[in-house]
C-alpha cells in the first residue's frame, strides 16, 4: 500500500524552497524600498535646510522668538516632520515641537559646527539632520545656532505601504500561478503514469511471466519509458532463467544418482585414512613427549628470571636509599650555605659596628680625661669659668658623638637580629616590605661600601605583607649577592634596580642588574643545583636553587629569569601577598 507519494513529496520540497526564496526576495525588496524612502526623507531634509535656514537664521540674529516659534511650527507642519529642535548661540533651545531626542545626548552644550545625521538607532524609531544656522553680517559669518530636524520609521512606512502590498500582491500572484502549473504538470508527467505502472506490477502473476509485460501510455521516451523497457526485459530474463532451472533440476536427479556411487567410494577411503589417522596420533604422541621436555626448559628459564628479578629489585631499593642519602645530603648542603650567608653577614655587620663603637670608646676616653682634670682643678682650687666653659663644650661634643655613633651601633645590630632570626626562621609574620628591604640593603652595607655599586629601590611605601620574612631575607639576600659577585664581576659601577607592585592580592618584583648577563645555555641551568661559574673561586651553586624552592614552595608563588651576554640579568618574582599564620590555619580547622 502507497503511504506517501514521491511526487507529493517532490512538489512539497520544490514549492518549499520556492516560498522560501521568495520571502527572503520579497524581504529585501521591501527592506530596499525602507532604506531608499530613508534616504529620500534625508535628502528632503537636507533640502529643507536651503529653504528654511535663511529665515530661522534672521529671526535667531533679531532675538524675534515669536517668529522662531512659528518657522519651527510651519516645518512641523510637513508630513515628513515629526519634530523639530532650536538651539541659539549658548546652546539653549528656543523650540522644541513634535517627537524628538533628548538633544543633550547627542551633542553637548556647544553648537554644532557642521551638518550631521543622526540615526535610528533608538526604540523610538527617529532619525534626524542637524545643521548650523550661520549668519553673514558686513562680510563675516556668525554661528547663531543651530536646528534638529526629525522624521520616523513611520513617515517611511507609510510612504512605501503601497510598494510593500504590490510586491507582496505580486508573489503571491506568481506563487499561485506556480503551484496550479505544477500540480498539473506532476499529475499529468509523473502521478498518472506511476500510478498506472504501480497497478500492473501489483498485477502480476509468477506463474504466467509471458503475460506480465508493462505498458505506459506515452509518447515521450522519458525515465518511465526506460523503466518499462527494463522491467520487461528483466521478465524476459527471469523466464529464461526458469526454464534453464527446470533443465537443472533434471540433472541434479542424474547427479545425485552418481553421488551415491561415489558415497561407496568415500566410505572405503574413509577406512584407509583412519589407518593413517592412528599413525599420526602416534606421531602427535611423541611431540607431545618432546613439548613437555620443552616446557621443563621454559620453567627452568622463568626461575632464572624470578631470581634475576628478585636481585633488580633489591638493587633498586639500593638506588631508592642511596637518593634518599642524597637528598639529606643535599638539604645539609642548602643549611650550610643558608649558615654560611648568615656567618658572612655576621662578619660584614661585625666590621660596621666596630667602627661606632671604636669612635664611642674614644669618647669616653676623652671625656674620662677631662673630668680628671676638671676634678683637679676643683680639689686644688684653680678652677676657673672659663676652663668649666671649656669642660662643659667638650661634654657636649663628646656626649654627642656618643649618642650618635651608639644609636647608629644600635640600628645595625637591631636590623642584623632580625634579620638573622628571619633566615634561621620560617614563621609567618605582618612586615612593612619597603622598610623590611631597606633593613635587608643596609646589613649588606659591608659588602657595598667598599665598591661604587648602587641598589635603587622602588616599593609603595605602604606595601604590609604577610609571610616568612627569612623567604624573602634569604632570597633578596642571595639575588644581591649574586648580581656582586658574579653579575658585576669586571664592573667598577654596577647598579641593581628592584621594582616592586601589588594587583589583586599578589606581589609584583622585577628585579634586574646591568651586570655582564649569562648566555642562554648557562641561564637554562640557572636554577639547577650545584651549577656554578665560580667553583674554583669557593662557589657552591646553591644560591639561585635556594631562592627558587623559596619562592614556589615556601612563598607558592612563581620565579623566572632572563638574560642576554652584555645586557643584566632580569627575575621576575611573583608570589601571595597574604599567607595565613599557624593561629589562622588552626582556627579555620
Amino acid at each position: 500500500m502507497l503511504q506517501k507519494s514521491l511526487s507529493k513529496r517532490l512538489l512539497t520540497s520544490v514549492l518549499s524552497v520556492y516560498f522560501l526564496l521568495t520571502f527572503i526576495v520579497t524581504c529585501g525588496q521591501v527592506i530596499a524600498e525602507f532604506y531608499n524612502a530613508k534616504d529620500y526623507i534625508r535628502n528632503e531634509l537636507t533640502t529643507l535646510q536651503k529653504t528654511f535656514s535663511g529665515s530661522l537664521t534672521r529671526a535667531i540674529w533679531e532675538l524675534n522668538t515669536q517668529q522662531t516659534v512659528t518657522i519651527a511650527e510651519g516645518l512641523l507642519a510637513i508630513p515628513m516632520i515629526e519634530g523639530i529642535i532650536v538651539r541659539d548661540d549658548t546652546g539653549e533651545i528656543i523650540s522644541q515641537l513634535g517627537r524628538s531626542l533628548d538633544i543633550r545626548d547627542l551633542y553637548s552644550e556647544q553648537l554644532v559646527q557642521d551638518a550631521s545625521t543622526i540615526e535610528d538607532t533608538t526604540s523610538s524609531g527617529l532619525f534626524g539632520y542637524t545643521f548650523p544656522l550661520i549668519f553673514e553680517f558686513s562680510g563675516r559669518a556668525t554661528q547663531v545656532g543651530d536646528v534638529t530636524l526629525f522624521s520616523s520609521r513611520e513617515v517611511v512606512l507609510s510612504r512605501i505601504m503601497i510598494s510593500i502590498y504590490f510586491l507582496i500582491g505580486n508573489a503571491m500572484i506568481k506563487t499561485t500561478f506556480l503551484i496550479i502549473l505544477f500540480l498539473l504538470s506532476f499529475r499529468k508527467l509523473l502521478t498518472e503514469p506511476l500510478t498506472e505502472l504501480t497497478n500492473q506490477i501489483e498485477e502480476l502473476e509468477l506463474d504466467n511471466l509471458d503475460g506480465a509485460r508493462l505498458e505506459i501510455h506515452t509518447t515521450e521516451h522519458n525515465e518511465l519509458k526506460i523503466m518499462e523497457e527494463s522491467f520487461n526485459k528483466l521478465i524476459d530474463k527471469v523466464s529464461d532463467y526458469k526454464n534453464q532451472l527446470e533443465s537443472t533440476q533434471k540433472k541434479l536427479i542424474v547427479s545425485n544418482e552418481k553421488l551415491d556411487q561415489q558415497n561407496l567410494l568415500l566410505e572405503q577411503e574413509v577406512a584407509r585414512k583412519t589407518s593413517n589417522l592412528s599413525q599420526a596420533m602416534m606421531d602427535l604422541q611423541q611431540q607431545k613427549y618432546e613439548l613437555e621436555k620443552q616446557k621443563l626448559t621454559l620453567t627452568e628459564e622463568i626461575e632464572r628470571r624470578k631470581h634475576t628479578e628478585t636481585e633488580l629489585i633489591t638493587k633498586q631499593n639500593d638506588l631508592q636509599r642511596y637518593l634518599d642519602e642524597l637528598n639529606q645530603a643535599q638539604e645539609r648542603l642548602v643549611s650550610s650555605e643558608k649558615m654560611a650567608a648568615l656567618g658572612g653577614l655576621v662578619a660584614g655587620i661585625t666590621h660596621d659596628i666596630n667602627t661606632p663603637v671604636g669612635i664611642g670608646v674614644t669618647a669616653t676616653s676623652f671625656l674620662e680625661e677631662r673630668l680628671h682634670q676638671i676634678e683637679s682643678a676643683y680639689q686644688n682650687k684653680t678652677l676657673s669659668p672659663k676652663a668649666l666653659e671649656e669642660f662643659i663644650n667638650d661634654a657636649k661634643q663628646s656626649t654627642s658623638l656618643l649618642t650618635t655613633n651608639l644609636q647608629r651601633a644600635s640600628e645595625l645590630v637591631a636590623s642584623f637580629k632580625q634579620i638573622a632570626v628571619d633566615q634561621a626562621s620560617e614563621a609567618v609574620r605582618t612586615i612593612n616590605l619597603k622598610s623590611y628591604l631597606g633593613e635587608i640593603i643596609r646589613s649588606l652595607h659591608p659588602k657595598l661600601k667598599k665598591t661604587l655599586h648602587k641598589i635603587n629601590l622602588e616599593c609603595p611605601d605602604d606595601l604590609t605583607l604577610n609571610i616568612p620574612a627569612g623567604a624573602v631575607s634569604q632570597i633578596f639576600t642571595n639575588l644581591i649577592m649574586n648580581s656582586l659577585i658574579h653579575g658585576f664581576e669586571g664592573l667598577t659601577e654596577g647598579v641593581i634596580a628592584i621594582k616592586i607592585t601589588e594587583q589583586n592580592g599578589m606581589v609584583d618584583i622585577i628585579f634586574q642588574d646591568n651586570g655582564k648577563g649569562v648566555a642562554q645555555e648557562q641561564l637554562d641551568k640557572l636554577f639547577d643545583p650545584f651549577f656554578t661559574t665560580k667553583r674554583e673561586q669557593g662557589g657552591s651553586g646553591l644560591g639561585t636553587h635556594i631562592s627558587f624552592n623559596l619562592v614556589k614552595q615556601t612563598l607558592g608563588g612563581d620565579i623566572t629569569a632572563t638574560s642576554s651576554l652584555g645586557e643584566g640579568l632580569r627575575y621576575h618574582i611573583t608570589f601571595p601577598k597574604n599567607m595565613p599564620t599557624p593561629m589562622q590555619m588552626l582556627s579555620d580547622s
